[in-house]
């Protein structure tokens, strides 16, 4: 079967495509990208799927994003993507810009009770019934001119994308349908919600185990790699491997050699920045006890397991009763956010981050379940 695309290359045509696209009721799109060794995401292509063809817009020749800001910014039009976290990175690194509203055909399956978390091959199988070559997956979309392959594989993404909305879009009713497109507005509102490097620390595993004298340094370790990883345009692990900065904030090595036997820590580390870590960590750890952080909260007991599972069956009835997948209900960390405001005695109330439809919905239901277990 033929594919209908078309390729943009300036400025101008860029702008002109974007006002005609901003008289749709939606556009579908797409990205390819490299991210190899880099912190940011290389942009190689963006692909807009208009519901007839399909237009490839080519990153390494265009300048003014302006247009296409406007469009993703646009109230009026839909933007429909597939599994979208690393597109909207794509998206903010060249225009400054994220899609709103969203609609993400991976949650919308889930909705509908296609499946959960679906690639897109499934999806485009499940619903359309064709079977997408995977080829040019892993492919060099910074190459220039792309193969035949590689345009073709990048405009049937757009073109499908958009027929699969169609479908998806009559299936939802008004409520699920609302519901998709605010999941797709809190994505859109965490990438833009800038963290504080100081807090980074908070998510380590293991640092509920550490004293806060060790938290201190933990704090600076994992504030310096995040810094130094956007400023350098590296991934985290190549500043700093994950693994390695909670035994660096306990064991606080003050040479090279001890620095260099630090659990899972890469050699090149220590050559390019071994006398910079062993100054931070110093530092760090020489701070006044009224600068250390507070203690990290210890995980829940292994005993919470039970209320953990009863609050888990709550949202699996609302997935039964709404065909939707039970997985988009209650988000693990949302539970065991609830359970932590009172654990084991109560009372018991909804965390901050749980919040729109499912709070609606089920909150009163796990406060209810929680009040029950610990009734006399």
């Amino acid at each position: 079967m033929a594919i209908d695309f078309h390729w943009i290359r300036d400025d101008a045509e860029l702008a002109s495509h974007c006002a005609r696209w901003r008289t749709l009721s939606f556009v579908a799109l797409d990205t390819e990208f490299m991210r190899v060794d880099t912190f940011y995401p290389k942009a190689g292509l963006v692909q807009v799927g208009d519901g007839d063809s399909a237009w490839l817009i080519d990153p390494l020749l265009i300048k003014d994003w302006r247009p296409f800001a406007g469009l993703l910014e646009d109230p009026a039009v839909t933007k429909v993507l597939h599994a979208c976290s690393e597109d909207l990175e794509v998206f903010l690194r060249l225009t400054g810009s994220l899609p709103l509203p969203l609609l993400d055909t991976q949650l919308a399956a889930g909705y509908l009770g296609i499946g959960y978390s679906m690639g897109y091959s499934r999806l485009v199988q499940a619903v359309l019934g064709i079977d997408l070559p995977k080829d040019e997956t892993r492919s060099d979309w910074l190459q220039r001119p792309l193969t035949e392959m590689q345009e073709r594989y990048a405009a049937e993404d757009a073109i499908h994308l958009a027929e699969i909305y169609r479908i998806i879009d009559e299936r939802l009713d008004a409520t699920k349908r609302a519901w998709v497109l605010e999941d797709g507005a809190e994505l859109v509102a965490n990438l833009r919600r800038e963290v504080d490097p100081d807090d980074l620390y908070r998510d380590a595993k293991l640092g509920w185990k550490l004293s806060r004298q060790q938290l201190a340094v933990l704090r600076e370790l994992y504030a310096w790699r995040d810094i130094e990883a956007r400023r350098r345009d590296q991934p985290r692990n190549r500043i700093i491997r994950e693994h390695a900065l909670w035994p660096l904030a306990k064991f606080q090595p003050d040479n090279l050699v001890a620095l260099a036997r630090i659990e899972d820590m890469h050699p090149r580390t220590v050559r390019q920045d071994g006398n910079t870590l062993l100054k931070m960590i110093r530092e760090a750890a020489e701070l006044p006890p009224a600068e250390w952080p507070e203690p990290l909260p210890e995980p829940l007991p292994s005993e919470a397991t039970a209320l953990l599972k009863k609050l888990r069956a709550i949202g699996q009835a609302e997935a039964e009763r709404l065909g939707m997948a039970p997985e988009l209900m209650l988000r693990k960390k949302h539970l065991e956010a609830l359970l932590k405001t009172g654990y084991p005695d109560g009372p018991y109330s909804l965390p901050e981050g749980f919040k729109g439809w499912r709070r609606e919905l089920m909150g009163q239901a796990l406060l209810d379940a929680l009040a029950g277990d610990n009734a006399p």
